[in-house]
């Protein structure tokens, strides 16, 4: 197991004529809204180690990314663990450092929100609902707010956001 270096997408590049895997960490909806061309999609939330070993077999180095180097860079070490003998690198600013330097990048058929885009706006849309109802109508509404804080509070601490699960199951998430 190798200490993950960072790479700019440049050297990333040169990387990946010499052999590099690229292995996108991202969720499986935001790589398909866009992608490095040829990466792989492992998402860090389902890290499938024994999947992963598989992809990299008989690779000599990969490279791991995210949307910004934030993700990759907080996970390095199980990333590190999981690459195997594979010399390891994380790819500094992740995919939107890769378009900048205009770089190619596969675009999915439909673009949509994220989802962690999607419950911020249904808590915040909520949160501020019942506010206004509880000052308007009845300081019952004031409750609202509270039940999103606290299921925000609940997301933060378990890892698990029931509203983001209801999110994925709405019609306009739905994988066709």
């Amino acid at each position: 197991m190798s200490t993950p270096q960072s790479v700019t997408p440049q050297i990333a590049q040169q990387l990946l004529k010499m052999g590099a895997v690229l292995v996108d960490i991202r969720l499986v909806d935001e790589y398909a809204r866009e992608h490095v061309p040829h990466s792989v999609s492992c998402p860090m939330a389902s890290l499938n180690v024994d999947r992963l070993r598989e992809v990299l077999s008989g690779a000599n180095s990969v490279i791991f990314l995210c949307l910004s180097g934030i993700r990759s860079s907080q996970h390095c070490a199980q990333l590190a663990e999981a690459a195997g003998t594979a010399q390891t690198y994380l790819l500094s600013g992740g995919l939107q450092a890769w378009k900048r330097a205009g770089l190619p990048v596969v675009k999915g058929k439909r673009p949509s929100i994220d989802i962690m885009r999607q419950v911020q706006i249904v808590a915040g849309g909520t949160v501020l609902a019942g506010v206004v109802l509880g000052q308007a109508m009845h300081p019952a509404f004031y409750w609202l707010a509270g039940l999103v804080g606290a299921g925000l509070l609940f997301a933060g601490i378990s890892g698990f956001c029931g509203l983001a699960r209801v999110l994925m199951r709405m019609p306009w998430n739905r994988r066709r």
